[in-house]
């Protein structure tokens, strides 16, 4: 698929694949362990809202396969500047990350390593990460490449 999207609706714990503009298919999906509201900082349980995209395909996940989201995006990094949690060079390795495409810092207190992975979905067990049933992470690892947009909602 080159036209790739991802849609999470945290709420009613799915995923939507669209493929140029149309729903390819939708998946089951559970959250983190502390699902409500967004992520705010490293270990709150929590998964993150937003606007991301896919920076990185790792296929030696422990949760069988993974897609790595681009974590903390623009928004999370001016809320962690503003309240004091990530400091000014934070802010800026970040900033030029998400506008070179890339992954972002993933060692700051806002959290790291947001993850679209396998492992189940019997309940909301995650760090954050939006875990699959093994083989449907298989199939959307083959469907979605680096770059794709994925938006979170609430």
């Amino acid at each position: 698929m080159k036209n790739a999207q991802i849609i999470i609706k945290k709420s009613e714990r799915k995923l939507l694949l669209y493929d140029d503009g149309r729903l390819a298919r939708t998946y089951d999906i559970v959250l983190g362990f502390a699902p409500e509201g967004d992520k705010e900082k490293r270990d709150d349980g929590k998964t993150p809202e937003g606007e991301f995209y896919v920076a990185v395909k790792n296929p030696q996940s422990k949760f069988t396969l993974g897609l790595g989201l681009s974590y903390p995006n623009m928004e999370d990094a001016e809320r962690g500047l503003k309240t004091g949690l990530i400091s000014r060079e934070q802010y800026d390795a970040i900033v030029a990350a998400i506008n070179e495409k890339r992954m972002p810092p993933q060692d700051t207190p806002l959290g790291s390593e947001i993850y679209i992975h396998g492992g189940g979905t019997a309940k909301d067990w995650t760090w954050g990460c939006m875990a699959l049933d093994d083989e449907e992470i298989r199939e959307l690892y083959e469907a979605v490449p680096v770059g794709a947009k994925v938006l979170i909602e609430k």
